[in-house]
């Protein structure tokens, strides 16, 4: 082999280590590059119980219930199904039923979710574009304002 045929093997098999690495990677990615799960995906997908997840859609009314200490239980649903989410501290200061939520945890076996981080939607006109995609991809009729983009 000459000079020039060992660079080029050695460039070669260089490409094909960082291609496959690349690969590997995407591949490893591309069932997590979801924003959120909304409750009705949550069977679709198959998301295994303990796996660590993002949950939104809207906090149903008449749900939310407070514990002891900062303990909190509410529903979040996507109109079509609803899932029980727990929460153990401070609810941001938006946080009210009816209103849009990312919650960030894990799903218990019982079907419950677990959540460590709650985020509430910042006034009354927004909802994460996502979210409303997400939503009225599944018929569900949304208000004025996620209609019109109430995301700016």
């Amino acid at each position: 082999m000459t000079r020039k045929q060992k660079r080029l093997t050695m460039i070669l098999g260089g490409l094909s280590v960082i291609g496959l690495a690349v690969a590997l990677v995407l591949y490893a990615l591309s069932g997590t590059i979801t924003f959120f799960h909304t409750p009705s995906d949550l069977a679709e997908t198959g998301v295994k119980p303990g796996e660590r997840i993002r949950l939104g859609g809207m906090v149903e009314d008449g749900t939310v219930k407070k514990g002891p200490g900062t303990a909190t239980s509410f529903s979040v649903t996507d109109q079509i199904a609803a899932v029980t989410v727990t929460y153990n501290g401070i609810l941001p200061d938006l946080f009210r039923e009816g209103q849009g939520v990312v919650t960030e945890g894990k799903l218990q076996e019982d079907g419950t979710f677990v959540a460590d981080t709650v985020l509430a939607k910042h006034d009354e006109n927004y909802m994460p574009r996502e979210l409303a995609d997400s939503l009225k991809e599944k018929g569900v009729k949304l208000g004025k304002s996620a209609e019109d983009g109430g995301y700016q």
